[in-house]
């Protein structure tokens, strides 16, 4: 790549700011479901089932979105590949703007009946197919600008997710406290949604002024002939996606352990709903931190040995997390969510936006790279919902089940990374090497 300098040009810092508010924005209303999923959603499209079913249900809705993310990877990885990744962002960030804006307008079950939940299901596709579709495009943006420390400038995009979910748990927890509890699961749940609006003008402003990435337009010059990179990637690269996909499972169960199940859990375990909500936040205030931390670090010491480090941590912090929650002490809940998210899960996932990167060419990056995240982030909707089952055919027990299945999920993480080679110092080739 023609630019050594060390200070990052003006493309590369408006790729990155760019990335991580294209994240922030989606990850707002991405997760801004996952806890409303916990807190409202059982509540207001599933009033006619038993609450522990209610909330089985509500967690269903949210791993739909997971299901959706595959899709929207392959659909705009597709595309991105062959037109642009600029292109691809403007499309993903106006799908998830306009798919949580019109959640906010949604009719209740008391309201319509079935089909409230019906609606809620396609909305929440919609959002899974563009927040799949928005992640690699938003990796690549900074990493194929990046010429050096591009663990830490990809990083800024996976930095989106928590800051998106402060955003969210603030939002909520902000209409909450202004309308009152009646009134918010009457009608103010719907405000925080209906902002995303706003969100979205903003992060389209911001967006225009990136341009294409060198590497994309390197392949382009050079006139490559392009195959279709949903095939090359399965024909020519399955090993590499498989393995990919066994990296970041554990990242993502663990994910949505310490925000969606543990929210949840930890409401029933005693816990006050606005207690788990400021524990939540702020573990995610530290989450950011430590994500460009680490991410930092991958870039010194290799992305393999911190992920590793980070995933045997949380296999074993997996048995402490819920002893702990269950203490109804709202300094170890707190102790526990800053532990958990602020500083051994972004080990895991800080370093994995330019890993998923340096796994695959140019011409299938986007698709590539994509794949294997979305794929391996079904992890995050279904463990909540599988947890969630446990408890109901345990009688609420089952908490050392649930935390074998997180350690097994570290396990096989830390296998997949050993038998990856570093990546770290792989240069992002402009046109595939064939």
């Amino acid at each position: 790549m023609p630019n050594t300098e060390n200070v990052p040009n003006v493309q590369l810092r408006r790729a990155v700011a760019s990335s991580f508010l294209g994240s922030v924005i989606e990850y707002y209303d991405f997760l801004l479901y996952a806890t409303a999923s916990a807190v409202v959603f059982n509540k207001v499209f599933f009033s006619n089932l038993d609450p522990l079913v209610a909330t089985i249900a509500s967690f269903g809705t949210f791993a739909t979105g997971y299901l959706a993310r595959p899709l929207g990877g392959v659909l705009f990885g597709h595309f991105g590949d062959l037109l642009g990744r600029k292109r691809m962002l403007v499309l993903t960030m106006t799908l998830m703007g306009v798919a949580s804006f019109l959640i906010g307008l949604l009719p209740t079950y008391a309201q319509v009946g079935t089909l409230a939940p019906v609606g809620l299901v396609i909305l929440r596709v919609v959002q899974g197919i563009a927040v799949g579709g928005e992640w690699g495009g938003a990796v690549l943006m900074s990493a194929e600008h990046a010429t050096r420390r591009r663990g830490l400038w990809a990083s800024f995009t996976n930095a989106g997710a928590p800051c998106g979910m402060v955003l969210s748990t603030l939002a909520l927890t902000t209409t909450a406290a202004v309308v009152g509890e009646r009134a918010f699961l009457e009608w103010g749940w719907r405000i925080p949604f209906l902002i995303s609006i706003v969100l979205l003008g903003i992060g389209l402003w911001v967006r225009h002024k990136v341009e294409e990435t060198p590497a994309f337009r390197a392949v382009e010059q050079a006139g490559v002939k392009r195959r279709i990179p949903l095939v090359d990637v399965l024909r020519n690269h399955p090993r590499v996606l498989l393995l990919g996909i066994g990296v970041g499972l554990a990242a993502f169960v663990a994910q949505s352990t310490l925000t969606t199940f543990t929210l949840a859990y930890g409401v029933q375990a005693g816990h006050a709903r606005q207690t788990v909500l400021n524990a939540l936040t702020l573990s995610s205030a530290f989450a950011v931190v430590g994500i460009l931390g680490w991410s930092a670090a991958s870039d010194r010491f290799g992305r393999r040995p911190v992920v590793v480090a980070g995933a045997v941590a949380m296999a074993v912090f997996g048995f402490v997390l819920f002893p702990m929650v269950d203490s109804r002490d709202t300094a170890l809940l707190t102790l526990a969510l800053v532990v958990g998210q602020g500083l051994i899960h972004p080990m895991m996932y800080g370093p994995l936006a330019a890993l998923y990167s340096e796994l695959f060419s140019t011409e299938n990056r986007y698709t590539g790279a994509s794949l294997g995240y979305q794929i391996a982030g079904l992890g995050a909707g279904v463990a909540p919902l599988l947890f969630a089952a446990i408890q109901r055919a345990t009688g609420g027990q089952g908490l050392t089940l649930i935390s074998s299945v997180i350690a097994g999920f570290c396990l096989l993480t830390v296998v997949c990374v050993l038998a990856l080679k570093e990546t770290s110092t792989r240069e992002l080739q402009p046109v595939a090497v064939a």
